[in-house]
């Protein structure tokens, strides 16, 4: 059986100890493979594990510090990887039938930064096919379950790698954000996840390196693992056009200091109906960031759900110009709703789809407004709690009788303003057990604002020693 309290240890404390010899890097692999080997029959959050691989590593790894080596910030550390993101000679299906047999001839540049700096992946988490949905199940790889109530979805599409955070399995594991895939999870999961700015995560498995919605970032324990993935994973990287050129000096320790601040909060961003004990643990994270010094106002920024619209048939196009080529031969292993967005992508001219823009622009021109006066942006990241495993996006669509937008997240609103970083951090439990998410959303490429004001959130409202029943 693993040993939990190692389990649960955060990253920072494993890379620590490794480095002191203290403890050896294998035992803490072998604990990660001995975790997932517990849970992934019930929470289907890994799709492949490598434990020969991953053991050899990690024996590379303990005589490199015996030997009095530099080692990198992350040695030996385990992590997880998401399955749609390339990685050398080991498949990478994207949860798709079609890619079932793809196997890449090299790694993306944050899996080539994070083993740099000494990380050792012990596997790859489940997606939705493509990483389409807020849900993470697929006609590959079936459905995968939230670690706090297995009836219940861990979120999509980084879903798998909540999962495997949440429930022990490793410290930190990377995710993909393109409307929300890091911070759904993170929210539903109770972790940490980080939608950085645009550009600071090199995004180099796209066709293009044009887009300008597609982000990297960590699910993590806490607010300094995710910084420490964030230290290893940032550019520049000359190849991605949108890499920020000035790297972030990223702290060992994030501070919780929001003296002085001045935060804004707009509890349903103008158009969302969220759940009363959502918005409950949202004031509740409100009033310790007040007692820590914050100053924290109520605002209306003035949003429409023309704003989600925007985002969704952008969203079709992304999908649809990267993936619509199996449509006619290989519909029937595609995902219903897959099939569908293509369906729907196609009857999109190209006049519409470059208005979406001016959607985008005044959605940008409002949040300006805010940001003139507040250093930051608090709402809720889901407007509900993990929503059943089984359910799809659709099932939770709809408007109640005064207008609001039904939805399981409110994430994708801040990847049409892309260059904001947006963190979600637990903000506390439901009387049933699950986890909720605070989202931070930082001016543009501030993103240690967002991460103090989550290590604030963090220091009042701790979360990490949390852990669930499975």
């Amino acid at each position: 059986m693993s040993d939990l309290d190692l389990s649960f240890t955060p990253a920072k404390e494993l890379a620590r100890r490794i480095r002191a010899k203290e403890m050896s890097p294998v035992d803490i692999v072998q604990n990660s493979l001995d975790r997932i080997g517990e849970v992934n029959p019930t929470l289907n959050c890994f799709c492949f594990v490598y434990p020969e691989e991953a053991v050899a590593k990690a024996k590379e790894a303990e005589a490199a510090v015996m030997r009095g080596d530099d080692v990198g910030p992350l040695h030996g550390v385990p992590i997880a990887i998401k399955d749609f993101t390339p990685t050398k000679g080991k498949t990478t299906t994207m949860g798709s039938k079609v890619y079932r047999d793809w196997v890449p001839d090299d790694d993306a540049q944050i899996v080539k930064d994070l083993t740099g700096a000494g990380a050792i992946m012990v596997g790859k988490t489940t997606t939705p096919e493509f990483a389409h949905a807020g849900f993470t199940h697929s006609p590959l790889w079936g459905v995968t379950r939230n670690p706090w109530d297995p009836s219940r979805s861990p979120g999509g599409s980084s879903g798998g790698s909540g999962a495997a955070v949440a429930s022990g399995c490793v410290p930190f594991a990377e995710g993909s954000d393109m409307g929300g895939s890091v911070r759904i999870p993170a929210a539903f999961c109770g972790t940490v996840g980080l939608k950085p700015s645009l550009g600071r995560i090199p995004m180099t498995v796209l066709p293009t390196v044009f887009d300008n919605i597609s982000h990297f970032g960590p699910l993590a324990r806490t607010i300094d693992d995710a910084a420490m993935f964030l230290a290893a994973a940032q550019g520049p990287f000359e190849r991605d056009i949108m890499s920020i050129q000035t790297p972030l000096d990223i702290p060992a320790s994030i501070s919780g200091d929001v003296a002085g601040m001045t935060i804004a909060l707009d509890m349903d961003i103008g158009f969302y109906a969220v759940d009363d004990e959502v918005a409950a643990n949202v004031m509740a994270c409100v009033d310790v960031l007040r007692d820590a010094g914050a100053t924290v106002e109520e605002v209306d920024l003035g949003w429409t759900r023309e704003v989600a619209d925007a985002w969704n048939d952008y969203w079709t196009v992304y999908l649809a110009a990267f993936f619509e080529q199996h449509l006619d031969e290989r519909r029937d292993d595609l995902d219903p709703t897959i099939a569908s967005m293509f369906d729907h992508a196609r009857k999109i001219d190209a006049i519409t789809f470059k208005r979406l823009e001016f959607v985008r622009t005044k959605q940008w021109h409002s949040l300006c407004d805010v940001f003139e006066r507040y250093d930051a942006l608090l709402c809720p990241t889901n407007p509900i709690p993990a929503p059943p495993a089984e359910d799809t996006d659709a099932a939770h669509s709809g408007e109640t009788s005064d207008g609001k937008l039904l939805s399981t997240d409110m994430t994708l609103a801040f990847n049409n303003v892309a260059h904001c970083p947006a963190l979600s951090v637990p903000s506390g439990w439901t009387k049933g057990g699950l986890p909720t998410g605070l989202q931070i959303v930082g001016h543009r490429f501030d993103d240690l604002t967002a991460l103090r004001i989550g290590a604030a959130v963090e220091e009042h409202r701790p979360w990490a020693d949390k852990r669930p029943p499975i």
